[in-house]
Parts: C-alpha cells; sequence; structure tokens
C-alpha cells in the first residue's frame, strides 16, 4: 500500500477510508491499525486527529448523516414523518455499516442529533406534547432501525447460497402440527422479510396510531 504524501493526512481522509474499509469487511472488522495501513502511515499518525476508534466510529456515522436530505417543508406531518424514516431507510441500504453504527452508538452525534431535532420539531409542530413526541421519536427510529437490519442481513443471506440453503432447509423442517401457522404461512412470511412495501405496512401502522393521537 503506497502511504499517504506528507501533510495531506486529514480527518477528513481518515473518515473517507474508514468508511470504505467498514463497507468492504463491516464495522466489527473495522480497526484503527486497518486504517493506518490502508493509509500507509503509523497507528499513532490517527491519534492526531481522533483520540480512539469511538470517536472515528462517531465521524464515520456523522458523515453518512449529513447525507441526509432536510425535512420537507410545506406538507402534512405525516408526509414530513414519512420523508425521515424513508430517506433514513434508504440510507441504511445504501450504507449497511451505518446501521451496526448507530445501532453500537445511538444516541452518539452531532449529525444523529440535527435528525433527531428535525423529527421531533416536526412532532411538536403537529401538538404533540414532550413525553408523546419523545416516546414517537424512539418508536419510529427503533422500527426503521430494526426493520432495516433485518432487511440488510436476509439480503445477506440471500447472497450466500449456502446460508439460505441452511435457512430453507430449516424452514421445511418445522412440523406442521407443531407450527401450523409458520407452516402454512411460509411463502408469505419469505415475502415480507424486506423491500419498500413491507416497510411502508409498518410505518404505516404507526402512524396509523399516531394520528389516533393527534392532538384536537
Amino acid at each position: 500500500m503506497a502511504r499517504t504524501p506528507r501533510n495531506t493526512l486529514s480527518a477528513d481522509l481518515i473518515v473517507r477510508t474508514a468508511l470504505e474499509l467498514m463497507e468492504a469487511r463491516g464495522a466489527d472488522a473495522f480497526s484503527l491499525r486497518g486504517v493506518a495501513a490502508e493509509l500507509g502511515v503509523g497507528p499513532m499518525a490517527l491519534y492526531t486527529y481522533f483520540r480512539n476508534k469511538d470517536e472515528l466510529y462517531d465521524a464515520v456515522r456523522d458523515h453518512l448523516m449529513s447525507l441526509l436530505p432536510a425535512v420537507p417543508a410545506d406538507v402534512p406531518w405525516p408526509d414530513q414523518v414519512r420523508s425521515v424514516c424513508r430517506s433514513l431507510r434508504r440510507l441504511m441500504l445504501q450504507h449497511p455499516c451505518l446501521a451496526q453504527l448507530l445501532a453500537g452508538r445511538p444516541l452518539s452525534g452531532h449529525e444523529t442529533a440535527r435528525v433527531a431535532e428535525g423529527l421531533l420539531g416536526v412532532l411538536r409542530s403537529a401538538g404533540f406534547g414532550p413525553e408523546t413526541a419523545a416516546r414517537t421519536h424512539t418508536t419510529l427510529f427503533t422500527y426503521v432501525l430494526g426493520s432495516t437490519s433485518w432487511e440488510i442481513q436476509m439480503a445477506a443471506e440471500r447472497r450466500d447460497p449456502e446460508a439460505w440453503r441452511r435457512l430453507r432447509a430449516s424452514m421445511e423442517s418445522l412440523s406442521a402440527r407443531e407450527f401450523p401457522s409458520v407452516v402454512e404461512l411460509a411463502p408469505e412470511l419469505a415475502r415480507t422479510t424486506g423491500g419498500d412495501d413491507q416497510f411502508d405496512y409498518g410505518l404505516e401502522l404507526l402512524l396509523d396510531g399516531l394520528q389516533l393521537r393527534t392532538p384536537s
């Protein structure tokens, strides 16, 4: 690996390199030593910019979260909520490591706070009280994170012929007597493991319930 030219190392270059490694190997396999090796510098050179691995994690997550568009204005609040949730899901599907970073350190980072501020602002402007707005934000965030993480994992298994074979064999081995509903609905369950329609189905269920609580 060629060394980074003298005086060109920067926080931005380190973050972009770290992201490339996470995209290629997953956030779990990421290390400061690996980033330094990719840049052709000693590990200590990175500590000028980031004191530890968590700080670099936060910087990569902030970089990705900064790509989210602003909450659209001049549309009804349910459409604003839909936009925020769909945009976050799309970003996680484009950059699967983001799901791991958000799950591992969900409350850290300036850009994560910016996204939270946008969604909370929508809910407060719609007339929801502090506790309802906070609970709704947490519910929506965990729905997007959980459903998209599940979708990413299932997509990875589909790309792995052996993992997909094991999953199918496990499902086909279930006893119809012991698990009648699971066996009967196996095709439907397989079709609802991801995709836009499934995500929107869950999101609309949440919004339907939320709109029943709309302040009069």
